[in-house]
């Protein structure tokens, strides 16, 4: 098996339930894993595998699009790959806020969704 790696993909969003988190936005950290079967594939053309370069944009066009919750982002994400990539046997994705609007918090905060094609 093979797992193509996003690691800590550093965005902007205007995502958030709480007062401003849709107008100023945030940033946020993504991280993204799909897994695939290697059998028999000699990996000497780009077609043989699956486009990093492909995820960024996927995850970066999700991002862009403004919604209160990130679960919501990780399951349109998930969804997206799995109809692009049949061949994908599972995805798991990571979405922290940075900075959270949580007073006396010192941390980040996030979501993790894992998902069997």
């Amino acid at each position: 098996m093979v797992t193509i790696r996003l690691d800590q993909v550093r965005l902007h969003g205007l995502h958030g339930v709480y007062v401003g988190e849709p107008l100023v936005g945030g940033d946020f950290e993504v991280s993204l894993d799909v897994t695939y079967e290697d059998k028999g594939i000699n990996f000497t053309n780009l077609s043989d595998t699956i486009s990093y370069v492909d995820l960024y944009g996927i995850v970066q066009q999700r991002m862009n699009i403004v919604t209160p919750l990130l679960e919501k982002i990780a399951k349109d994400i998930l969804d997206e790959i799995g109809s692009k990539y049949p061949h994908a046997i599972r995805a798991g994705i990571s979405i922290i806020k940075l900075q959270p609007p949580v007073i006396q918090f010192h941390g980040r905060l996030g979501v993790t969704m894992l998902r069997e094609y």
